[in-house]
């Protein structure tokens, strides 16, 4: 029995699609199981029309990841990506694919260099080396489409772990917004109050019924006192 790291939910009322990626990428069966991510394929194709993908995971396997990455953006829909936890290291990869991608105000993702266990001499350490810069440059590839940034400047970030919150993932462009609460939208209608319009309104309409010569009733001294007044 394969273990699923993934889950369909459709509602039947207007069809719509939801992905739920919760946990470890392929914690147990993925990399060395073609059984797996065709069954991924064929639920994934089993629909049509937008898709969305709730993202919660601090990673895992980058093969797995990889493959998510690549049937996403082979998916003729949209895809809207939100983000509501965590997406780290593999993870933020499968986000990449999304046509849209929305983070939680409290969420995260996180980028970093990729890892291996290596045993052996020098020259398998070699090997090792030259195939975690391999995979560390296919996982630029898909920062760079996502972002538009300098590889240079994807690779630093890599290098030192970098840990992005909602408003820094959306400035350098790895997400595209923030989930937000439709019940806490503002009204579309607004007010605005403003004390001097109030009183330059309430003098408009005095002065013309004051005469000039008026004695003991100066215009400026009118003004004066009804300024004080709507204080």
């Amino acid at each position: 029995m394969n273990v699923r790291f993934w889950n369909w939910v459709r509602d039947e009322t207007s069809g719509d699609r939801t992905l739920y990626l919760d946990g470890v990428i392929a914690s147990e069966s993925w990399f060395n199981d073609d059984v797996t991510p065709a069954m991924f394929k064929s639920e994934l194709f089993d629909g049509e029309g937008d898709i969305t993908i709730w993202l919660n995971s601090p990673g895992g396997d980058c093969v797995a990841a990889s493959r998510i990455y690549a049937m996403l953006m082979d998916y003729p829909g949209n895809v809207t990506v939100k983000i509501d936890g965590i997406a780290a290291s593999a993870a933020s990869v499968i986000a990449m694919a999304g046509t849209t991608v929305l983070m939680a105000p409290t969420a995260l993702m996180m980028i970093h260099n990729p890892l291996t266990i290596a045993i052996g001499d020098s020259e398998e350490m070699q090997k090792a080396i030259g195939m975690l810069d391999e995979v560390k440059e296919s996982i630029l590839n898909s920062y760079e489409i996502k972002t538009g940034m300098s590889r240079v400047k994807l690779s630093n970030f890599m290098d030192a772990e970098t840990w992005l919150s909602a408003h820094k993932a959306i400035e350098l462009g790895f997400a595209d917004g923030m989930l937000e609460d439709e019940k806490r939208k503002p009204s579309a209608e607004t007010y605005a109050f403003s004390r001097r319009a109030v009183t330059n309104s309430l003098l408009d309409k005095v002065r013309p019924k004051i005469k000039p010569d008026s004695p003991g009733v100066p215009i400026a001294s009118l003004d004066k006192r009804l300024s004080l007044i709507l204080r």
